[in-house]
């Protein structure tokens, strides 16, 4: 399920000591922000894996 938001209401949950951030700070909170996708992807295509892992072990059985 996903969730579309709008411009203010990304703006109005940011806190304000990201609103203020340096670009350095910024660089660091988009590496975290790309891991974590990474992170998400990786999740997903295991949870594939296992279930069609899962599908042709019932299939054989």
């Amino acid at each position: 399920m996903t969730k579309d938001f709008t411009l203010q209401q990304i703006v109005e949950v940011l806190p304000k000591s990201l609103l203020n951030a340096t670009e350095k700070d910024l660089e660091g909170f988009q590496l975290i922000i790309d891991e974590t996708i990474k992170l998400r992807e990786g999740h997903i295509n295991l949870q594939k894996l296992i279930k069609n892992f899962s599908s042709s072990q019932i299939q054989r059985s």
